[in-house]
């Protein structure tokens, strides 16, 4: 398995922004994620670089909780590091940061909100490009 950070970086353990704060996502999230992004498919649909994610029809959270154990491996593992996005201890949205399939040199950052929190959008995207600038190693980042 090939890290896509040097072996030499330690990946941030957050990011606190206005309005909100990132952590690592984790089984812990479950119940807060899963009401968070069923709660506002529409909103996330509409997302740059969620056109096809997250599933229309939704997803049990016994599914979401296998999907949040998989982002929880891909951080130990360093192959893709996903940061819950939280409002005091409430899940309002996600960041996925992760190498491109096409280009592995390319890395591909999204991002969402909930649809109650849309205001955040702009705000969040900045705070995590800026994050991405100073705190990363990445020299080409594709954040959608």
């Amino acid at each position: 398995m090939v890290s896509f950070v040097p072996a030499n970086f330690t990946p941030p353990a957050g990011l606190a922004g206005p309005g909100f704060r990132l952590e690592p996502l984790g089984p812990q999230h479950n119940l807060s994620d899963h009401a968070a992004w069923s709660s506002s498919i529409p909103h996330i649909l509409a997302t740059p670089g969620f056109i096809d994610w997250p599933p229309p029809n939704g997803m049990t959270s016994e599914a979401n909780l296998a999907d949040l154990e998989q982002h929880a491996r891909d951080f130990a593992d360093r192959t893709g590091f996903t940061y819950t996005v939280l409002e005091g201890s409430q899940v309002i949205g996600c960041v996925y940061i992760y190498p491109s399939k096409q280009d592995p040199a390319l890395t591909v950052v999204r991002s969402w909100v909930t649809a109650d929190r849309a205001f955040l959008d702009a705000p969040l995207y900045q705070a995590v490009s800026a994050w991405l600038e100073t705190s990363w190693p990445f020299e080409r980042v594709a954040y959608r």
